[in-house]
């Protein structure tokens, strides 16, 4: 008996071995071959389809990966060539010249030495009969969407999306398409489309339902979503209701969903499931100049103080340790927010501050209190109003006896922000405007004014693959009012450093009156950017800065400025890019030598 089992294992080993799968070892391309025309558009399309494209140059793909590709893309290229319009196409994909349908798909060849992609996509068809009943006049179907164009498969899908999206929007919640008849005309070239609709009828939006477990009070999540319970529906408040609930920052995921059924009244129910986010959270940054030194800060953040989503952070800031020029500044501040306090837009703040700024013409001593709201008007626009008091103990350095001020400020900042940037941190296109007016008195000696502040960044981006952006920043500053040395310094303007003009040491420039340097009273800064991507994730950046400070309110030429200009790097990480910049001066005679800034996210 021992022989005939050794050979019975012989035989099942064998049969087993048989059953892999067999490595490709000479398959290395697809040969593509797109007959009666010239479109490199199609060609495009076929090959970005084809599974066997991707499979080229593999070392590790095996014959039976080719035989499932090759059937697999039948189907693949026949849907791109619809999505280019052709109804009437033929498509041949041979292994080594068979037929890879004909293939049973467990009898993969030993080998594959050659593979042919044969297509012939016929003539392109355009649209003949489309329409869309029932149709309002308010629902807006794609331009393409119409007798003569061509008549693309992505088309018609777009149609039959805007109908259900426009019927949608007009309140009918629960539209869908029912049926479709697509005819294509062989002998035409002609696709005939007809989408029937059910709009339902017209809803109301009824209570809004919270289905998850969260820290945060159900009646808060409803609050700040803001749903208009009673109003006729519309799908735009419920991406709004979304986005406020995500833009608290208290929640990991949020989803809202509408109710299956629809109550006798014509209202519909709104779900909302939420995710917590961890609660408290706590950060920190450094930013570093050759000349201005070290920057440090942190912040501690509690997301849902007293279970309604309000935001709590303690802030922290050291700026110009080691600096070359100056001492230490120290900032503390505290800040709570309420979201949905005034309206589901609206949000309520409070802050309180401790500073200390040792600078060469002065050292300051402050604590502040302020409150105010801030509302988005829209996703781009939004506004804040406030009110602010200050006290501070001023030593005016420049003066013989170095003579103490008491300061008591009370002021009204307002301010007013259009942020059109694709991406905050990242912006390759879009503009940003930030409008600042904030009228104040000096109680304490009767001096009134206002400061104000402007800063337009734009952004846009060209050649191969957008991988090149120009950047443009314009900041106007100015204090009307108390003349310079009655006004509080951190009024005051000056010009260098990394966030004014890169290559000049940090608050080099300043003004002149009548023998007595002190900060300006207005401020001009220009900056340009030229981003390079060399990688996905590294980048070059070439720019220039210049600056301007004068001793009137507004500038007007009367007064000095100065220049820098450099090279920089950048590495693309999920929190910003990380920014290494050199620069030096280029006009002025406020520095001299080079300066290096590193840091987190774009300079602007």
């Amino acid at each position: 008996m021992r022989g005939p089992f050794r050979q019975g294992v012989f035989v099942a080993v064998a049969g087993a071995f048989l059953l892999l799968p067999v490595p490709a070892a000479s398959f290395d391309r697809v040969n593509f071959s797109v007959m009666g025309t010239d479109d490199e558009t199609v060609r495009s399309a076929i090959k970005n389809a084809s599974i066997l494209a991707t499979l080229e140059g593999e070392d590790s793909t095996t014959t039976q990966d080719l035989l499932a590709a090759a059937q697999s893309d039948y189907t693949r290229v026949v849907e791109a060539l619809y999505a280019q319009g052709y109804y009437s196409s033929t498509v041949r994909i041979t292994l080594d010249g068979r037929e890879a349908a004909l293939i049973p798909p467990f009898e993969a060849p030993q080998s594959v030495q050659q593979i042919n992609v044969i297509v012939d996509p016929g003539p392109q068809f355009k649209f003949g009969r489309t329409e869309v009943t029932p149709k309002h006049k308010r629902v807006e179907l794609p331009e393409e969407f119409k007798r003569g164009e061509i008549a693309r498969a992505t088309v018609v899908r777009d149609a039959a999306l805007a109908a259900v999206s426009g019927w949608r929007a007009l309140g009918y919640a629960k539209a869908e398409v029912i049926g479709q008849d697509i005819t294509a005309r062989h002998s035409a070239a002609r696709l005939d489309v007809s989408l029937r609709m059910s709009t339902g009828e017209k809803l109301r939006f009824g209570d809004v339902i919270v289905t998850s477990e969260s820290a945060v009070k159900a009646a808060r999540i409803r609050q700040i979503a803001g749903i208009p319970r009673g109003e006729i529906f519309d799908p735009e408040e419920v991406e709004k209701a979304a986005s406020r609930l995500r833009t608290t920052g208290t929640f990991r995921a949020v989803t809202l969903t509408e109710a299956e059924q629809v109550a006798p009244d014509g209202s519909m129910d709104i779900l909302i499931e939420v995710t917590d986010r961890k609660p408290r959270r706590f950060g920190f940054g450094a930013e570093l100049s050759s000349t201005d030194g070290v920057m440090l800060s942190g912040f501690w953040l509690h997301r849902n103080l007293f279970g309604g989503a309000e935001r709590f952070r303690i802030s922290g800031e050291v700026q110009q340790l080691g600096s070359v020029d100056s001492n230490p500044d120290y900032d503390i501040i505290a800040r709570f927010e309420k979201p949905a306090v005034y309206g589901a837009d609206t949000m309520f703040f409070a802050t309180a501050g401790l500073g200390y700024d040792d600078e060469p013409d002065y050292i300051e001593k402050r604590f502040s209190l302020g409150t105010g709201v801030t509302r988005e008007f829209s996703d781009q626009v939004s506004g804040e109003l406030g009110i602010s008091y200050t006290r501070s103990e001023v030593t005016d350095l420049y003066l013989p006896g170095d003579p103490v001020r008491l300061l008591t400020v009370l002021s009204f900042p307002a301010a007013v922000t259009v942020d059109r940037r694709d991406d905050p941190l990242n912006a390759t296109e879009g503009f940003y405007m930030r409008t600042e007016l904030e009228p104040f008195s000096i109680t304490n000696i009767g001096e009134y004014g206002a400061r104000y502040a402007v800063d337009i960044r734009g952004y846009r981006a060209f050649g191969a693959d957008e991988g090149v952006v120009l950047a443009g920043r314009l900041q106007l500053a100015g204090l009307v009012g108390p003349d310079a040395a009655d006004a509080p310094p951190d009024f005051l303007l000056y010009s260098g450093g990394g966030g004014t003009v890169r290559g000049q040491p940090y608050r080099s420039l300043d003004a002149d009156y009548s023998g007595t340097r002190l900060g300006g009273r207005s401020f001009a800064g220009l900056s340009t950017e030229v981003r390079v991507d060399v990688t996905d994730s590294i980048g070059v950046v070439g720019f220039a800065d210049a600056g301007f400070v004068g001793a009137n309110s507004f500038p007007d030429g009367d007064g000095d400025w100065h220049a820098g200009a450099g090279l920089g790097l950048r590495y693309d990480t999920p929190v910003g890019p990380i920014r290494f910049d050199v620069a030096g001066p280029v006009a002025g005679d406020t520095g001299e030598g080079v300066q290096i800034y590193i840091g987190i996210g774009q300079a602007f």
